[in-house]
């Protein structure tokens, strides 16, 4: 076990996942935005999953660093972590949809530009998801490519271009590195891939608060609830000038929401209920993944799927990064370190998370709902909170975040705050 896993400020509770059957589950790993780790209750054979695991294993990749998966994944002290990625590729089949993103002068290369680490904590088991900017400026250290040779290391570059360097194993070690987290599991999915995954599932129910309406993107959307899919669920994942104040900030926030959306789907009798739905999901998800070695063991997936597939939605929680305008582009962002640390050490510590961002007019979604949590209710006297509003103190076992931290969780409602100025 790694020195980083035994750092982990945790309590150790060990508790024991169950033994799977004959395979009882599926795993979903749903990329770009892309989502939770679920399982269904589909009773399928082994060699059924793993021939459908077989073709997204084709050509797993090595994460520098990574010791031999356990038996059982509760050998991971403090809980474990996966890395989703969605890259831009330029697909022949889907080149047309990108415009000069895929014809144009920055048509080379492939760029990770949805960035999401994925903790899932011991006992009781929570979910929290960590959105990182694709502009955010960092250190990329030196990686191992997949021919074996190694890329320089390098003091400041975008996080989206980790994967240009070195593949998914340079955003995994670069993302590791800036928090500090052991990253366990790993897998990518292209933007087609995600036209090819929503349609499968049917589309997901998305909330606009306001218009949309984003030349850049295509992007044109009434106020309303809409089931996107195909390319305009693309474009409502890609969109940034449509959203909030026109930054990737308010992009990831309008990507929260439709993860949020997509986590009660999966769940939901719609999808885990419906056999042919399943079973088409199952194929498309594995088809276009792009795994870590570490996700090559189909009984490792079960047992990922187990561990949390019966997270109560209030426990499924988004958040972003905390950043700061880089002084010398403003176009960029730079880590705020302080918050961050304050966020790992409560993810690590499995607290209860309370976010205290009061979203306003610059934010790519606002909160139709008011929070949902199962901490116990305590008189406790007021603290100051964001935007000077009264936040209630903290119970035990609950960490009140920074109010540099935006998210929600699965429990709440979010809708798109459309900016029609764009």
């Amino acid at each position: 076990m790694s020195e980083k896993i035994r750092r982990r400020k945790t309590v150790a509770r060990h508790g024991q996942l169950r033994t799977p059957g004959p395979i009882g589950q599926l795993l979903k790993m749903l990329g770009v935005a892309l989502a939770v780790v679920l399982v269904s209750g589909l009773s399928v054979s082994a060699f059924v999953v793993s021939d459908l695991y077989g073709t997204a294993t084709a050509d797993a990749v090595e994460l520098e660093g990574q010791e031999s998966v356990p038996p059982d994944i509760s050998a991971y002290e403090g809980g474990f972590d996966l890395l989703l990625v969605g890259t831009d590729n330029c697909e022949e089949k889907y080149a047309h949809l990108f415009g000069d993103r895929c014809s144009g002068s920055d048509s080379e290369g492939t760029l990770n530009d949805v960035n999401i680490l994925l903790h899932v904590s011991e006992e009781p088991r929570r979910i929290t998801a960590v959105s990182f900017p694709r502009d955010l400026m960092l250190p990329i250290p030196e990686c191992t490519r997949e021919d074996g040779g190694t890329t320089s290391a390098m003091s400041k570059q975008p996080l989206n271009t980790a994967y240009s360097y070195g593949g998914l194993n340079c955003v995994a070690k670069t993302i590791s590195e800036l928090t500090g987290q052991d990253i366990e599991f790993a897998g990518s999915v292209t933007f087609g891939g995600v036209i090819e995954i929503t349609n499968a599932i049917g589309g997901v129910d998305v909330c606009l608060a306001s218009p949309i309406k984003d030349y850049h993107t295509g992007l044109d959307m009434t106020a309303g609830t809409h089931t996107v899919s195909g390319l305009q669920a693309l474009q409502f994942l890609r969109t940034r000038h449509g959203v909030g104040d026109g930054s990737d900030l308010g992009r990831i926030g309008n990507q929260q929401q439709y993860m949020s959306s997509l986590a009660r789907k999966l769940i939901s009798g719609e999808v885990l209920g419906n056999v042919p739905v399943m079973l088409r999901l199952a194929h498309t998800a594995l088809s276009n993944l792009e795994a870590s070695t570490s996700l090559t063991n189909p009984m490792t997936i079960v047992q990922v799927g187990l561990a949390v597939k019966d997270v109560p939605f209030e426990d499924i929680v988004f958040l972003q990064y905390p950043t700061f305008t880089d002084s010398d582009n403003v176009n960029k962002v730079i880590p705020n370190y302080d918050a961050a640390g304050v966020m790992w050490d409560a993810i690590n510590a499995n607290q209860q998370l309370q976010v205290t961002h009061q979203n306003t007019a610059n934010d790519g979604v606002v909160v139709e709902d008011a929070p949902s949590t199962d901490a116990p209710e305590e008189t406790t006297e007021p603290t100051e909170g964001a935007e000077g509003t009264e936040t209630p103190a903290p119970s035990e076992g609950v960490t009140q975040l920074p109010d540099s931290i935006r998210g929600n969780s699965a429990a709440q409602q979010t809708c798109s705050n459309g900016n029609v100025r764009q």
